[in-house]
């Protein structure tokens, strides 16, 4: 009885242990549809190109115009997903965008920006989240490889929890749900996706001491992959009808896994040449949620 009595402890321990270790999983892969099934042209329609029906699209930066596209609906929730190929190249004061953002004032907004570079320096990839009209949340990386290349993947999984930046299904930013400890998290306004490709010379390389080189004109970036995997509501829902039963609500998703805070940390340790939670000049009292995002 004793041997018996024995076996099933270990059976439950064993069993415990992979529950606990199955709650978090990765976000699913994406399915390719064409740009005109979820997006069309915000501006400068003349300055996008359709390749392969719709299913790869480039869009071009010349010194008349950029361009930008949105989503065609707007989402409360969801895995929000693009392969970006960046301006090969002296990219240097141009800036590739893919954001998510409200429609009003105090709007909500979750962003990359890839900053360009002069030829042989690494992009910036620049993330930062806006809730209630309030951002400087800034934080930048150097890539771990070189996205002009390739395709790359970059995504957003938003869920009532956590926002959480992937770069090719590893993590590089998370933005917790900290509403109960006073900080704003983006719950109740529906956001569309945008993405543009422009000049912004002013800032983006080197604070602006870059400027663009316009001899090298147009600059190109490529995409593909426009599935949109996300609860469409209108802009003025503050609720999603199927909340709690899409994957992305489920447990595993609720929070990072172990490996998952180790690629974090990876990213954090090698990667990271700016991070607001870290900058006492502008935030002599370390920001609230730093400490729950695993930021420090």
């Amino acid at each position: 009885m004793a041997s018996t009595s024995s076996l099933h402890v270990v059976l439950v321990l064993v069993l415990c242990f992979f529950l606990t270790t199955a709650m978090a999983a990765a976000p699913r892969k994406a399915i390719d549809v064409p740009f005109q099934k979820n997006y069309v042209p915000t501006w400068a329609g003349d300055h996008i190109k359709y390749f392969n029906g719709g299913n790869e699209i480039q869009l071009y930066l010349d010194k008349y115009s950029g361009t930008g596209f949105q989503s065609r609906g707007s989402y409360l929730f969801g895995h929000f997903n693009m392969q970006i190929k960046m301006v090969p190249g002296d990219s240097a004061g141009t800036v590739t965008a893919f954001y998510l953002s409200s429609q009003n004032s105090e709007h909500d907004e979750i962003d990359f920006e890839f900053l360009g570079n002069r030829t042989g320096q690494p992009y910036i990839l620049q993330t930062n989240v806006f809730t209630g009209g309030k951002g400087d949340r800034e934080q930048r990386i150097y890539l771990w490889f070189d996205p002009t290349t390739d395709y790359h993947y970059y995504s957003v999984l938003w869920n009532l929890y956590q926002t959480v930046f992937f770069v090719d299904d590893i993590p590089i930013r998370v933005f917790k749900n900290s509403k109960d400890i006073g900080v704003r998290y983006p719950f109740n306004q529906p956001m569309k996706l945008y993405s543009s490709l422009w000049n912004a010379d002013d800032w983006a390389t080197r604070g602006g001491l870059e400027k663009t080189n316009w001899a090298n004109a147009p600059f190109i970036a490529a995409y593909r992959g426009f599935h949109i995997d996300g609860c469409e509501a209108s802009t003025n829902a503050t609720f999603c009808a199927t909340q709690g039963q899409r994957w992305w609500d489920q447990n595993e998703f609720r929070d990072l896994d172990a490996k998952q805070y180790d690629r974090l940390r990876w990213v954090r340790e090698r990667y990271t040449i700016y991070n607001y939670c870290t900058d006492r000049s502008r935030y002599p009292k370390m920001p609230t949620e730093c400490q729950r995002d695993r930021d420090v």
